[in-house]
């Protein structure tokens, strides 16, 4: 089984870390990030990543899409339901990505703007959409990626786990080969390292996860900054 690198830092900006990450074995990873006032954000992301776990721990293998879907809606449930019992918790919400790989399937679902990359060789790509404003104009060829990743707007979501009831969760599946990595991340990476150097990185680095929150710091650290790095062999 290929190593995994995970990491996780609070950046130069912030003064709490509202991301969470998990790996749950074998070969299932999830990262979150977490959204709303005060402590809101850390609380939607931990129970996001608290009910995935304790879900998939009852759930029978494989992990398909469609089981981790449904863990995202059950942890959906949970946050909307703090919220309403909560003041303080009112308009949290948190991202979701999770990876599982069963044999040579690669399962994965989605919610919000942390991202899943797949690198197989020299073809860096995002396997994930955006669920965010700006990713809609560029999808309706309005704007440029380069000129999403500066827009003002480019951190308001269009979906995020815990803020709305009709939630609408991307999941697919496909197949992996011998030497692919995978790259789940926060945006506090994607808005501050480019993909060219991201995939540079994860092709040279020893320690690819720590070198990527270092990147990330390097060109400002403006947020929190989440990573995970899996392969195949």
């Amino acid at each position: 089984m290929a190593k995994v690198y995970q990491a996780t830092h609070v950046g130069k900006v912030r003064y709490n870390n509202e991301d969470a990450l998990t790996v749950i074995e074998p070969q299932t990873y999830v990262v979150a990030d977490g959204m709303g006032g005060a402590q809101a954000g850390e609380v939607a992301s931990r129970m996001l990543i608290d009910t995935v776990e304790s879900f998939l721990s009852k759930t029978p293998r494989p992990w398909h899409e469609k089981v981790l879907a449904q863990s995202i809606l059950l942890a959906n449930d949970k946050i909307l339901n703090m919220a309403r019992r909560h003041n303080e918790y009112h308009g949290m919400g948190t991202t979701a990505t999770i990876l599982s790989l069963d044999g040579m399937t690669a399962h994965f679902a989605h919610v919000g703007d942390s991202r899943l990359y797949l690198l197989r060789g020299e073809e860096f790509r995002q396997i994930t959409e955006d669920h965010s404003y700006v990713e809609t104009l560029v999808r309706r060829g309005e704007l440029t990626a380069e000129q999403a990743r500066l827009h003002p707007m480019k951190n308001v979501l269009t979906q995020a786990v815990g803020a709305m009831t009709n939630l609408h969760i991307d999941a697919g599946n496909f197949l992996a080969q011998s030497g692919d990595r995978f790259l789940l991340c926060t945006d506090g990476l994607t808005n501050m390292v480019e993909d060219v150097d991201i995939k540079k990185i994860l092709l040279t680095a020893a320690q690819p996860a720590e070198a990527l929150i270092e990147a990330a710091l390097e060109f400002g650290g403006r947020d929190n900054v989440t990573v995970i790095v899996a392969g195949v062999d």
